[in-house]
């Protein structure tokens, strides 16, 4: 009982802060007083703290938009020549297209189709995969327990649907190149939760679903900041915890740290 007492008055506490917060915010950038703020007590008695407000969140969002096409159109014409090579590696590797075009659950829980370049065989059986995220999301374990690697959150270890090229784009992330295209077209930010399948959707618990009130992105904080093992509850807190703050500068932050991530194998998720 007494647990639940400290839990309401750290609840009150932070409403009370957040509620200064966007006094200040009107009185120093004449923001709206329409605002809400919402707080989530998740399993494990870890809490989320989301303050939003429309002038807020839509100028944010603004920015967001004009730093991804930026950072993605650049990136694009840099990366041309690499990309152009990996295609011509995966085209002699093993027959079958390039790109590789999979549904994914986006923003608000609105479908899209995501780009990668192709790193599995053609005939590929998602079946295994299914097995292993059920084990993982519905069991919440550490993927170590799973014999995935590290930095192999929903991946599975030595799959053998994996091409031989695939297997070092995989490992390096280059596979992930062609979203920058998903970025382009507004379905994804280059900073965001990983966008799902619709069967790991499926499998979710009612808040892990608060992952999907942001545009999913190339990478993550869960990605630079989990290190090598996290199970699927605590990844899906470090995305929430990226929704409730996220920020250009905290996108900036996780931009610089991820070639480490992939480097060291924590990025590849």
């Amino acid at each position: 009982m007494l647990h639940g007492h400290r839990k309401l008055i750290w609840v009150c506490c932070a409403i009370a802060m957040a509620a200064v917060g966007l006094l200040f915010l009107r009185r120093e950038e004449g923001l709206s007083l329409k605002a809400s703020v919402e707080v989530s007590i998740l399993s494990g008695g870890a809490a989320v703290l989301a303050l939003s407000g429309p002038a807020l969140a839509d100028r944010r969002r603004f920015w967001k938009r004009v730093f991804d096409v930026t950072i993605s159109g650049l990136a694009l014409i840099v990366l041309a020549p690499l990309m152009a090579a990996i295609a011509a590696a995966v085209r002699l590797d093993s027959p079958g297209p390039i790109l590789y075009r999979q549904e994914r659950v986006g923003e608000n829980g609105k479908p899209f189709v995501m780009l990668k370049f192709r790193s599995m065989r053609v005939d590929a059986d998602p079946a295994l995969h299914m097995a292993h995220v059920a084990r993982l999301i519905g069991g919440n374990v550490s993927p170590g327990h799973l014999g995935t690697g590290p930095g192999e959150t929903l991946k599975m270890r030595n799959d053998p649907r994996i091409t031989r090229v695939g297997r070092v784009l995989r490992k390096l992330s280059l596979d992930e190149l062609p979203q920058l295209l998903n970025v382009l077209r507004g379905e994804m930010s280059l900073v965001g939760p990983r966008p799902p399948l619709p069967y790991e959707v499926a499998l979710y618990k009612d808040w892990h679903r608060r992952r999907l009130e942001a545009l999913p992105g190339i990478t993550g904080l869960w990605q630079v900041e989990a290190r090598n093992r996290v199970s699927f509850d605590e990844m899906v807190r470090l995305d929430l915890r990226y929704i409730a703050e996220q920020s250009l500068w905290l996108d900036l932050k996780i931009l610089a740290r991820t070639p480490l991530a992939v480097l060291s194998g924590r990025g590849a998720g």
